[in-house]
């Protein structure tokens, strides 16, 4: 399989180069729809691509 580039991904899913660096550097969280897409373009699920970390706001830890 050849490589992908950043742009390569952004292509196929609909985004931007700079929304696939975010994401690598984990700043900023795909919608399902784009964790889906990205996902698909590697004939995987989204398990395999992002891991899911439960946080808790201030607001709610309060509350608790």
């Amino acid at each position: 399989m050849a490589r992908m580039t950043q742009q390569d991904l952004a292509n196929r899913v609909g985004v931007s180069r700079q929304t696939i660096i975010q994401l690598e550097r984990n700043k900023y969280n795909p919608s399902l729809l784009l964790a889906h897409d990205i996902a698909n373009v590697f004939g995987v699920t989204i398990d395999d691509v992002f891991t899911f970390k439960e946080t808790l706001n201030d607001d709610v830890e309060q509350e608790a």
